[in-house]
């Protein structure tokens, strides 16, 4: 010291740890080996008081742990406790006050440099050795956490006003934190330690960071993929826990949640935006998995859903609430995605308890729904795509929920299928009027923004309409206990009300351009499966043919076709021809050539019988009308020079 010679001192405390392993008899006298190492401790110590060799620091450090953990491994028995606590606390406190020395010795615009390695090393090493000889006695384990919890907030109180010493501060009060939160699962059993590393791991991050060094980054990583490994080592240990949430399993994964949130949020804060997400998914992935492994093994399997979606529920509000303070993509499309989920959920439910609303599905769609009017309440802060995308699922999801309901109810109830039809569409012919009539009230919370996506919105609405009544016409329709009436029985009602509400947006301005372009002939077409439907439907219900596919083999039912297209192709025939609507007339020739098809290949089979002659006659009628009444095609509207 005196001579200024580092290169002297290290060799000389290089020399000094290496003598008893030179000279070693195999005695095993550990406390002789330990105050050895004590005394050249106390000598680093010392050099430290005057000079900032930071080598010969870590040389001790090396030295002192490695030793130490080595002979642990093969040596130590519990009986040994009394005689190796008092060096493991004294070598804990050698290097926890040497990086304060080390930095006391620095230039002061050089103050805020902390050695990492030893002010998050040593804490690192010191309680994994301590866990390791109290492995027996988890609650003296967690008293050990909480009292270095309260040595580095002391530690992190004194030196938080000396600005020169800023990051050691602030260090400190990083270690503070994680043993104060990890305390508690080590209360619980001691099978949680390696959550140090990721606590650790997570400081590292941030000091690298703040130091702009790579090195402490890597090992941060480093230290968060070791403590993964050391959890998943332990899973043979996970059946034994008893308490739901309260078990080491739980709170360790949320430990390695918040320490990948932590680093993400360190990273993100520096502009490290590809660094933060990677970190951002890894802490996500340890807070869903945590917790679906405690919801399938603690929660009965019929309620699992009910949990997942509350679940669900708070990961998007909690993703949404640090979104709106710390705008990030990822936080807004987990937001979303949590906000997806119930979905599928909603169908998960209805197969455990038939629906979604059974059980506990109540309460945890109540919580859903608060939570998730937060959740779009702080993603309209962003101002982009997602929140549209999120308001967009969300009133999707509601008339699903009551579709679901709907169906559940309506064979609970032993209803007619025509009235469950109508049950499970009037959710989405609601939410379809009110696109139309009512678009103000949906606009809420995000507003002006959501206009944007009012023509997905109703293209979907529409679309699933659309589905449910092509469903519907294929359904028999029974109406009991009323008696069957044409379109005014459920099931043909819900089918009219769709076609109503279709034409009124495919004639608005809000329908998809291509849409605008073919609604006639879309409207006609579907105008005509309708009647065709409401026919077919009256010769299963009045005339007692069978709802299937055999009913075409039925001379009522082709006739009753033969008089419903003939007459509406006459309809089109005159009205083209009265109107000049050359198009129309023509609609109206090719329906009455298909029925003039039909009568020679299909009907001519029942001319044995009363319904296959009327078949005839009355398609010979119709023409005779048609003849007096348009027996030409309209020509073209007359020319300005013509008419001169």
């Amino acid at each position: 010291v005196v001579q200024n010679s580092r290169t002297l001192a290290v060799l000389g405390i290089l020399a000094g740890f290496m003598a008893p392993l030179w000279l070693s008899t195999g005695s095993g006298n550990h406390v002789g080996l330990f105050s050895y190492y004590a005394v050249l401790n106390a000598g680093i110590f010392a050099i430290a008081w005057f000079r900032p060799w930071r080598a010969l620091n870590l040389l001790g450090f090396a030295f002192t742990f490695g030793i130490g953990t080595f002979w642990g491994v093969l040596q130590y028995r519990a009986d040994k406790f009394a005689s190796t606590e008092p060096f493991l606390l004294l070598f804990f406190a050698f290097y926890l006050l040497i990086p304060l020395l080390y930095a006391r010795r620095q230039p002061a615009e050089r103050r805020d440099l902390v050695d990492g390695s030893l002010v998050f090393g040593t804490p690192l090493i010191a309680f994994s050795l301590q866990a390791g000889m109290l492995h027996e006695q988890p609650m003296t384990l967690a008293l050990c956490a909480l009292g270095l919890a309260a040595i580095y907030a002391v530690l992190a109180r004194a030196l938080i006003h000396r600005a020169s010493y800023s990051v050691l501060a602030q260090s400190h009060a990083v270690l503070a934190a994680g043993f104060a939160t990890l305390a508690v699962p080590l209360a619980l059993s001691a099978r949680a330690t390696g959550a140090v590393f990721a606590l650790e791991g997570a400081g590292l991050a941030w000091l690298g960071l703040r130091q702009q060094r790579w090195l402490p980054q890597v090992a941060a990583a480093l230290l968060q993929l070791g403590a993964a490994f050391a959890f998943v080592v332990g899973a043979d240990y996970w059946h034994g826990d008893t308490r739901f949430l309260l078990n080491p399993t739980a709170i360790g994964a949320l430990l390695l949640a918040v320490a990948g949130f932590a680093s993400a949020w360190s990273y993100q804060r520096r502009a490290w935006h590809d660094v933060a997400v990677v970190y951002y998914l890894w802490g996500l992935l340890w807070w869903l998995g945590g917790f679906v492994h405690e919801i399938g093994r603690f929660i009965e399997h019929v309620a699992q859903a009910d949990a997942l979606l509350v679940l669900a529920a708070v990961t998007a509000w909690l993703a949404a609430e640090v979104q709106r303070r710390q705008p990030a993509r990822a936080l807004g499309v987990t937001a979303l995605l949590m906000l997806a989920a119930g979905f599928p959920l909603a169908l998960l439910q209805s197969d455990a308890h038939q629906q979604p609303f059974a059980g506990y599905g109540a309460l945890g769609w109540a919580v859903f729904a608060v939570l998730g009017v937060r959740t779009l309440l702080c993603l309209r802060q962003g101002g982009d795509g997602v929140a549209r995308i999120a308001q967009f699922l969300w009133w999707l999801l509601w008339p699903s929920l009551l579709s679901l309901l709907a169906l559940w109810g309506g064979g609970t109830a032993h209803l007619a299928q025509g009235w469950s039809a109508l049950l499970v569409t009037l959710p989405w012919l609601l939410l379809a009027a009110l696109s139309l009539w009512r678009w103000t009230w949906l606009r809420w919370p995000l507003g002006d923004a959501f206009d944007a996506a009012r023509v997905a919105l109703q293209s979907v609405v529409f679309g699933v309409l659309a589905c449910a009544w092509w469903i519907g016409i294929s359904l028999a329709g029974d109406a009991t206990p009323l008696p069957w009436l044409p379109v005014l029985n459920p099931a043909e009602l819900a089918q009219w009300l769709s076609l109503l509400l279709a034409a009124r947006w495919l004639f608005g301005s809000q329908a998809p351009a291509l849409l605008q372009r073919l609604r006639v002939p879309l409207l006609a077409l579907a105008g005509f499966i309708a009647l065709t439907s409401t026919v077919l439907h009256g010769v299963h219900h009045w005339g007692g043919v069978p709802w299937a596919p055999s009913m075409a083999r039925e001379s009522l039912a082709q006739t009753s076709l033969t008089v419903l297209w003939s007459v509406l192709g006459v309809i089109a025939w005159v009205w083209g021809s009265r109107r000049g609507q050359r198009v129309l007339w023509m609609v109206g020739a090719v329906l009455m050539a298909v029925v003039l098809a039909k009568l020679v290949l299909i009907d001519r089979q029942h001319l044995g019988n009363l319904l296959g002659i009327a078949s005839f006659i009355a398609y010979g009628l119709l023409c005779t009308v048609v003849g007096y009444l348009a027996p030409a095609p309209p020509g073209t509207a007359p020319t300005v020079e013509n008419t001169q």
